[in-house]
């Protein structure tokens, strides 16, 4: 149920207390017996609000500690990149993590205290320094929770590769970490005043601006003479924005340079929380609001690596429908990439995208939910482009090398741009036109009530586990617990008949599990896919 105040601008009593979250970070201390209390390492890392005993000092001193045992037994004695988004606990957690890597002997290459980074930034410098150094490997920290309220804090590991780490890496760092949150005050440290002295400063913002010319055809916006209004969302990428407008005449105006961890000038989202998302029509109103006034418009989460497009005509676009547009124009302009490269997307992102795989005659590698499962195809250029419905994704460089393995929403905004100045048309205008060829689709996601036991079941299913032989008014044609694209189990169910699917998988952090549907049907043929799917899970989880 949407709230009331949805889309509306946030009044002093939807703002949190930052000293109070702050505060809490080092007052509460975990019971390392309550699961609630644990470290858990989701699809983008440990991620918590300290007012709930979730992301506090000690999560992250054991945190770190388990990820300095585990990059030393992988081998891995390079550099290791430490970044940070806008978030109120993102700082602390930052000064945390830095105090036990000095103590341990990593070689820290941090930004200066008042920058941030966002996670495409660090996931570029990762690569680039393991590309151009035949030594020991690099890896990397961001200190984030992504687009998530401004009570919470995240943490997340990025292995060599340069992407979010695998389950064989956090399963580890997870166990290893909650071993030792009882005794976090053992763990060594040095003081952050004389670690940060010691620590080797990095420049991520300069050389990651430079690259993009590698990747994005910034002539093209540039000679279009576009009027593009970035909006970072208070978020990580304000910095990049200001150097992007300041420095390379593409005509950009950042539409919000305020930082600020309680996030006041933030409309609300759907559920009455402030939350960055930037695929969220509420979170997004002030900048659908103003639309008018560019020629496109774009927003990022707190670590900038999600995207939001907004066109004059048709507003916030639909994450799945810009996946669509940007995967049909990049494989038609960019002779550089293999021809034999394939297309990316998570097993719940729209079919439509299927259809254009079709029309290109491109693989399509369909993977399980979480930016990882691109990783190997974004490194050897098997892939061109993996994309989440989520509004993440990333892409090869022109001559077809390894830009990001993780998110990038600079880059995906830019790519609007792109697309804009060198066909004349917006992305929701092209996608209109797949509309046209291969008809409308109604897309939606809804969660449904699950305790952790459910949730356990619903992530260990397999096909014959699921009774039903109809959904919606037809046969049923597949019904997936693995993912064609790598076999690798998507952790629940995608239900698929001839022009509607659904899948469902649980929560990571909420006891609800996401039900995904999509219909060629139209609205009210959605609406009974929901239900029905809603149906067939619960009676295999009663």
């Amino acid at each position: 149920m949407v709230h009331p105040r949805a889309g509306q601008p946030a009044t002093p009593e939807d703002l949190i207390d930052v000293d109070q979250v702050i505060a809490a970070y080092y007052d509460l201390i975990p019971d390392p017996a309550n699961p609630d209390q644990q470290v858990v390492f989701g699809t983008s890392g440990h991620r918590g609000a300290s007012l709930k005993t979730a992301f506090n000092e000690a999560h992250i001193v054991a945190t770190t500690q388990a990820i300095v045992e585990y990059r030393a037994a992988q081998g891995i004695t390079g550099p290791l990149f430490l970044g940070k988004d806008t978030h109120a606990l993102s700082l602390p957690a930052w000064k945390t993590a830095l105090e036990v890597l000095h103590a341990s002997g990593v070689d820290v290459r941090a930004e200066r205290e008042d920058e941030f980074t966002p996670t495409p930034a660090l996931s570029r410098a990762i690569i680039v320094y393991n590309r151009d150094h035949s030594g020991p490997r690099a890896d990397g920290i961001v200190v984030t929770p992504s687009h998530n309220p401004p009570t919470d804090g995240g943490f997340k590991y990025n292995p060599p590769h340069g992407g979010p780490a695998d389950s064989d890496a956090t399963k580890v760092i997870a166990a290893r970490a909650n071993e030792l949150l009882g005794a976090w005050r053992s763990v060594a440290r040095t003081p952050y005043e004389r670690a940060a002295a010691q620590i080797t400063r990095h420049d991520y913002r300069t050389p990651y601006v430079a690259d993009l010319s590698s990747v994005i055809n910034l002539d093209a916006i540039r000679d279009a003479g576009l009027s593009i209004g970035a909006d970072p969302m208070g978020g990580a990428s304000v910095q990049y924005w200001e150097y992007l407008a300041d420095s390379f005449d593409l005509g950009i105006t950042v539409v919000n340079r305020t930082v600020d961890p309680a996030w006041p000038f933030m409309t609300l989202d759907w559920d009455g929380k402030i939350r960055m998302d930037c695929s969220s029509p509420y979170a997004m109103a002030s900048l659908i609001g103003n639309r008018d006034a560019y020629d496109l418009a774009t927003g990022n989460d707190a670590d900038s690596d999600r995207h939001g497009i907004v066109t004059p005509d048709a507003g916030l676009m639909n994450p799945n429908h810009y996946l669509a547009v940007a995967i049909q124009y990049l494989y038609g302009h960019r002779p550089g990439w293999n021809p034999q490269a394939g297309i990316g997307k998570t097993l719940v992102s729209s079919s439509m995208i299927d259809k254009v795989a079709t029309k290109l005659g491109r693989t399509l590698v369909g993977v399980p939910v979480g930016f990882k499962w691109f990783v190997p195809g974004l490194s050897d250029g098997s892939i061109g482009f993996g994309g989440e419905e989520s509004a993440g994704a990333s892409f090869l460089t022109s001559d077809g090398r390894t830009w990001t393995t993780d998110k990038d929403g600079i880059l995906l905004d830019l790519l609007a741009s792109e697309i804009l100045a060198v066909t004349g048309t917006t992305p929701s205008q092209h996608y209109a036109a797949l509309a046209d060829e291969f008809g409308q689709t109604s897309y939606a996601r809804v969660d449904a009530p699950a305790n952790r036991e459910q949730k356990a079941k619903l992530g260990a299913l397999t096909p014959g586990d699921v009774t039903a032989t109809e959904l919606a008014g037809e046969p049923i044609l597949a019904k997936l617990t693995r993912a064609p694209g790598n076999d690798a189990p998507i952790g629940g169910l995608k239900v698929v008949t001839k022009s509607a699917w659904f899948a469902a998988r649980p929560s990571g952090t909420e006891d609800v599990y996401k039900i995904y549907a999509e219909s060629f049907q139209g609205d009210a043929h959605l609406a009974e896919v929901q239900a029905q799917a809603k149906q067939v899970v619960d009676s295999v989880l009663s």
